[in-house]
C-alpha cells in the first residue's frame, strides 16, 4: 500500500481548556461514570460529552486535526483494542512480545531472579516506591510480558538482550505523562522506535521498516500528523508484527510472572 492508495481519516478536536475548567472536567466525568485520571490526557469522548453539557465553556476550546489510524487491510486493527483503555492495565505499563525465549528466560533478562518467579494473583500489584509486577503469558510463537507501571521492556538494552542470537522482540510503552512508544528489535539490534501519537518521529537502525504497516492503519509515515488513538494504534502495529491480539482473557490470573 503506496502512501497514494488511501486518505487518512481526520477528525476534529477540540482542546484549550484552562485548568480550573479541566479540573472541573474530570471532576464532572467521574460523577458521571467515566474513567478518568486526575493527570494524562482525557478522552475525546469525555472532551465532548463535558462541553456539550457545559456550552458556556467552548468558545474556550481551540480546534485542530488529528488522523484517527483504523484498519485499512485485513489484521489487527485499533478497534480490536476498545477494551483497553477500561482494563487493568492503567495509565503507564509496558508490554513486550518476545519469539525465541520461553516464559521463564524472558522474565530472566527483563531482571528476575528465579526465586522471585512466581504466580501472580489479583492482589499483586505494583508500587511506585516498590517492586514491580511482571506477568508473562505464552501465545502462539510469542512470549508476551505485561508490566504494571513499568518500562523496563521498553529500554534499549533490555531489547537487545531479549531479541539477541536471532530472536525478536516488539515492545508497545504506554506513559500517559510521557511519551508513548512502540520499538521493534531483532538480533539484538534496535530496528526501529515509533512515537504512536507522531509516527513520524521514529529512529533507529532501520526506522522505516514498517512503515506498510503503518499505512495499513491508515497512517501516511511520511507526514507530521498527530495519531488520536495511538495506544490501539500501537497495539494493533505490534499484533501485525507479531500475529498476537491481546484481548481481556490474557490478563486473567493467577499467571506467571515476578516482581521486580
Amino acid at each position: 500500500m503506496s502512501d497514494a492508495d488511501f486518505t487518512p481519516l481526520r477528525v476534529t478536536h477540540r482542546v484549550g481548556l484552562s485548568r480550573e475548567t479541566s479540573l472541573r472536567m474530570r471532576t464532572w466525568a467521574k460523577a458521571k461514570g467515566y474513567t478518568v485520571s486526575w493527570r494524562g490526557r482525557v478522552a475525546q469522548e469525555i472532551i465532548d460529552a463535558f462541553l456539550t453539557a457545559h456550552p458556556e465553556v467552548v468558545e474556550q476550546a481551540r480546534t485542530f486535526e488529528m488522523v484517527h489510524a483504523t484498519a485499512r487491510t485485513p489484521g489487527p486493527s485499533p478497534e480490536d483494542y476498545a477494551w483497553e483503555g477500561n482494563s487493568r492495565l492503567g495509565d503507564v505499563y509496558t508490554i513486550v512480545f518476545v519469539r525465541g525465549l520461553d516464559e521463564h528466560e524472558v522474565l530472566r533478562r527483563l531482571g528476575a531472579a528465579d526465586e522471585d518467579i512466581r504466580l501472580i494473583e489479583d492482589g499483586d500489584h505494583s508500587c511506585p516506591e516498590g517492586p514491580q509486577i511482571v506477568t508473562v503469558r505464552r501465545i502462539g510463537d510469542w512470549t508476551v510480558a505485561v508490566e504494571d507501571c513499568g518500562w523496563r521492556g521498553a529500554r534499549r538494552e533490555t531489547l537487545g538482550a531479549l531479541s539477541h542470537d536471532g530472536g525478536e522482540a516488539v515492545t508497545v510503552h504506554r506513559h500517559d505523562y510521557a511519551r508513548h512508544h512502540v520499538a521493534y528489535a531483532v538480533d539484538g539490534r534496535l530496528i526501529t522506535d515509533i512515537n504512536p501519537g507522531f509516527p513520524i518521529d521514529r529512529w533507529g537502525t532501520d526506522p522505516d521498516r514498517l512503515n506498510h504497516h503503518l499505512r495499513e492503519l491508515g497512517i501516511d509515515p511520511t507526514a507530521e500528523d498527530s495519531v488520536d488513538n495511538p495506544i490501539p494504534a500501537a497495539l494493533a502495529l505490534a499484533g501485525r508484527i507479531t500475529g498476537v491480539t491481546i484481548n481481556p482473557h490474557h490478563l486473567h490470573r493467577p499467571i506467571l510472572g515476578a516482581t521486580l
